[in-house]
Protein backbone atom coordinates (compact mmCIF):
# COMPACT_ATOMS: atom_id res chain seq x y z
CA UNK A 1 0.00 0.00 0.00
CA UNK A 2 1.19 3.29 -1.05
CA UNK A 3 -0.76 6.52 0.17
CA UNK A 4 -0.90 9.24 -2.41
CA UNK A 5 -0.63 12.72 -2.61
CA UNK A 6 -4.37 12.89 -2.37
CA UNK A 7 -4.44 11.18 0.85
CA UNK A 8 -1.40 13.19 2.27
CA UNK A 9 -2.69 16.98 1.06
CA UNK A 10 -6.31 15.81 2.76
CA UNK A 11 -4.71 15.79 5.75
CA UNK A 12 -2.85 18.64 5.77
CA UNK A 13 -5.75 20.54 4.46
CA UNK A 14 -7.95 18.87 7.32
CA UNK A 15 -4.65 20.17 10.11
CA UNK A 16 -4.77 23.40 8.20
CA UNK A 17 -8.33 23.90 9.08
CA UNK A 18 -8.67 22.23 12.48
CA UNK A 19 -5.53 24.67 13.50
CA UNK A 20 -7.11 27.51 11.99
CA UNK A 21 -11.36 26.33 13.24
CA UNK A 22 -11.55 29.76 15.12
CA UNK A 23 -11.31 31.29 11.98
CA UNK A 24 -14.58 29.79 10.96
CA UNK A 25 -14.76 29.01 7.43
CA UNK A 26 -11.28 29.10 5.62
CA UNK A 27 -10.55 29.37 2.20
CA UNK A 28 -8.91 27.08 -0.45
CA UNK A 29 -7.41 29.99 -1.78
CA UNK A 30 -5.55 30.34 2.16
CA UNK A 31 -5.47 26.58 2.89
CA UNK A 32 -3.46 26.27 -1.01
CA UNK A 33 -0.95 29.26 0.29
CA UNK A 34 -0.15 28.64 3.65
CA UNK A 35 0.55 24.68 2.69
CA UNK A 36 1.87 25.32 -0.36
CA UNK A 37 -0.34 22.99 -2.84
CA UNK A 38 -2.31 23.86 -5.55
CA UNK A 39 -5.90 25.19 -5.35
CA UNK A 40 -6.89 23.10 -8.35
CA UNK A 41 -5.62 20.55 -6.38
CA UNK A 42 -7.44 21.25 -3.24
CA UNK A 43 -10.34 21.46 -5.54
CA UNK A 44 -10.59 18.24 -6.47
CA UNK A 45 -9.80 16.57 -2.83
CA UNK A 46 -13.08 18.67 -1.50
CA UNK A 47 -15.68 16.51 -2.79
CA UNK A 48 -14.50 13.31 -1.88
CA UNK A 49 -13.67 15.05 1.92
CA UNK A 50 -17.39 16.36 1.45
CA UNK A 51 -19.12 13.56 0.21
CA UNK A 52 -17.67 11.36 3.16
CA UNK A 53 -18.91 13.93 5.68
CA UNK A 54 -15.85 15.08 6.95
CA UNK A 55 -16.31 18.95 5.52
CA UNK A 56 -18.45 21.32 5.67
CA UNK A 57 -18.50 24.03 2.88
CA UNK A 58 -20.32 27.32 3.03
CA UNK A 59 -20.36 29.19 -0.63
CA UNK A 60 -20.63 33.01 -0.53
CA UNK A 61 -18.81 36.17 0.97
CA UNK A 62 -17.46 34.55 4.27
CA UNK A 63 -17.46 30.88 2.43
CA UNK A 64 -14.81 28.08 2.74
CA UNK A 65 -14.26 24.99 4.60
CA UNK A 66 -14.28 23.56 8.12
CA UNK A 67 -14.29 20.34 9.70
CA UNK A 68 -17.82 19.06 10.14
CA UNK A 69 -16.56 17.19 13.41
CA UNK A 70 -14.02 17.69 16.09
CA UNK A 71 -10.30 16.91 15.20
CA UNK A 72 -10.31 14.49 18.17
CA UNK A 73 -13.46 12.69 16.16
CA UNK A 74 -11.62 12.85 12.52
CA UNK A 75 -9.55 9.50 12.01
CA UNK A 76 -6.74 9.32 9.65
CA UNK A 77 -8.37 6.26 8.26
CA UNK A 78 -11.56 7.25 7.37
CA UNK A 79 -9.65 10.28 5.11
CA UNK A 80 -7.61 7.61 3.37
CA UNK A 81 -11.10 5.71 2.82
CA UNK A 82 -12.23 9.00 1.35
CA UNK A 83 -9.26 9.61 -0.96
CA UNK A 84 -7.42 6.82 -1.37
CA UNK A 85 -10.61 4.20 -1.34
CA UNK A 86 -9.85 0.35 0.40
CA UNK A 87 -6.87 0.30 2.31
CA UNK A 88 -6.95 -3.77 1.47
CA UNK A 89 -3.54 -4.92 0.85
CA UNK A 90 -4.76 -7.48 -1.91
CA UNK A 91 -7.56 -7.01 -4.20
CA UNK A 92 -9.34 -9.80 -2.96
CA UNK A 93 -10.50 -7.86 0.41
CA UNK A 94 -11.12 -5.08 -1.29
CA UNK A 95 -14.58 -5.49 -0.92
CA UNK A 96 -16.68 -7.10 2.16
CA UNK A 97 -17.71 -9.85 -0.29
CA UNK A 98 -14.60 -12.01 -1.29
CA UNK A 99 -15.53 -13.71 -4.35
CA UNK A 100 -11.88 -15.30 -4.92
CA UNK A 101 -12.31 -18.94 -6.29
CA UNK A 102 -9.10 -19.48 -4.34
CA UNK A 103 -10.49 -18.03 -1.15
CA UNK A 104 -11.52 -21.18 0.40
CA UNK A 105 -8.35 -22.77 0.33
CA UNK A 106 -5.75 -19.44 0.25
CA UNK A 107 -2.63 -20.53 2.40
CA UNK A 108 -2.00 -16.56 3.02
CA UNK A 109 -5.62 -15.34 3.18
CA UNK A 110 -4.77 -14.88 7.07
CA UNK A 111 -1.55 -13.04 6.42
CA UNK A 112 -3.52 -10.37 4.52
CA UNK A 113 -6.43 -10.23 6.79
CA UNK A 114 -3.89 -9.73 9.76
CA UNK A 115 -2.22 -7.02 7.79
CA UNK A 116 -5.46 -5.61 6.85
CA UNK A 117 -6.86 -5.39 10.21
CA UNK A 118 -3.30 -4.15 12.03
CA UNK A 119 -3.18 -1.20 9.57
CA UNK A 120 -6.87 0.15 9.92
CA UNK A 121 -6.97 -0.57 13.78
CA UNK A 122 -3.79 2.00 13.46
CA UNK A 123 -5.31 4.62 11.20
CA UNK A 124 -8.56 4.17 13.11
CA UNK A 125 -6.96 5.07 16.09
CA UNK A 126 -4.98 8.42 15.11
CA UNK A 127 -6.96 11.35 14.50
CA UNK A 128 -6.42 14.51 13.30
CA UNK A 129 -5.81 15.96 16.48
CA UNK A 130 -3.55 13.64 17.43
CA UNK A 131 -1.32 14.82 14.90
CA UNK A 132 -1.61 18.22 15.68
CA UNK A 133 -0.48 17.39 19.65
CA UNK A 134 2.14 15.27 18.26
CA UNK A 135 3.48 17.94 16.17
CA UNK A 136 3.04 20.25 19.24
CA UNK A 137 5.21 18.18 21.50
CA UNK A 138 7.78 17.85 19.46
CA UNK A 139 8.11 21.36 18.46
CA UNK A 140 7.99 20.84 15.01
CA UNK A 141 5.61 22.01 11.97
CA UNK A 142 3.69 19.09 10.71
CA UNK A 143 4.86 17.39 7.84
CA UNK A 144 3.10 15.35 5.88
Amino acid sequence: MKISTKGRYALRMLIELATHQEDGFVSLKDISERQGISKKYLEQIVPMLNKSGILRTNRGNKGGYMLAKPASECTVGEVLRATEGSLAPVSCLEYEQNDCPRADICATLYVWKGLEKAVNDYLNSVTVQDIIDHSAEAGNDYCI
